[in-house]
């Protein structure tokens, strides 16, 4: 069964956050290549919707929070039962300290 994958609107600023950071610092070919990957990433949820790994740092939470790699990138989802649907809530920068991920959900 296919599910709706839904961005939150912090994740879809972090995408943003991402390919402005990559435009200036790479080129925008670059930025959208990673950006695109993310997306796309986060699209083979659809249909595998526990294949990423829990988020050992957010189990206190009522969410049953799991993440996928690409890159240098953690994307942070939970299956919504109630919307039936895939809520993307994070891309976090693996490159920082790992309690930041506590902070921001």
């Amino acid at each position: 069964m296919v599910v709706k994958i839904f961005w939150t609107d912090f994740a879809k600023e972090q995408l943003r956050n991402i390919f402005d950071y990559y435009k200036l610092k790479a080129s925008p070919r670059v930025a959208k290549n990673l950006v695109t990957g993310i997306v796309e990433k986060a699209n083979t949820l659809d249909f595998q919707k526990e294949i990423g790994q829990k988020e050992e740092l957010l189990l206190s939470r009522k969410e049953n929070f799991r993440y996928l790699i690409y890159k240098n990138y953690k994307i942070i989802y939970w299956f919504n039962e109630t919307k039936n649907r895939i809520e993307i809530s994070d891309v976090f920068d693996v490159r920082q300290n790992p309690t930041k991920i506590q902070e921001r959900q």
